[in-house]
């Protein structure tokens, strides 16, 4: 399970391990009161050349395990929310893409939010950038590949 906060990535790329984690109050999963650290995992985020080291915890009484994320960043992606808008949002507006990140991942960016768009609100959306707000609102992840 992944669990969504605010983390400095600059403060957490100082620190590492050291890096002041709360401990959440209970599990997501089963609302057991006592949940223990479960180690760390690398992840690799835009701006850094090494991965960085995310705390997890692990819920004794279920075993859900609680991995904790930036609250910018979707699951699974490198880049945050607002960079990947604000390059879509570049290309609708100039036909070019911006400069600094690779053009297949802003591409796969633009053709993922199109077919979401078409999947969960139908031909009629004409701005796509309404469009991925929209999506965010309804609680998914408007560029993924996933349907």
């Amino acid at each position: 399970m992944i669990k969504f906060i605010e983390i400095n990535l600059d403060e957490l790329k100082d620190k590492g391990r050291d890096y002041p984690w709360k401990r959440p109050d209970n599990c997501s999963r089963c609302g057991n009161y006592k949940v223990w650290g479960h180690g760390f995992v690398e992840s690799y985020f835009d701006g850094f050349k090494n991965p960085l080291i995310l705390k997890r915890y692990r819920c004794p009484v279920c075993g859900c395990v609680i991995c904790y994320r930036p609250i910018t960043y979707f699951k699974r992606f490198q880049s945050p929310i607002q960079t990947i808008k604000d390059c879509i949002s570049f290309r609708l507006n100039t036909g070019r893409w911006p400069i600094g990140l690779p053009k297949s991942r802003q591409g796969h960016w633009l053709r993922s939010l199109k077919k979401r768009v078409i999947a969960f609100l139908g031909n009629t959306w004409c701005n796509l950038i309404d469009a991925f707000d929209y999506l965010l609102k309804m609680g998914q992840i408007p560029v993924s590949r996933t349907i």
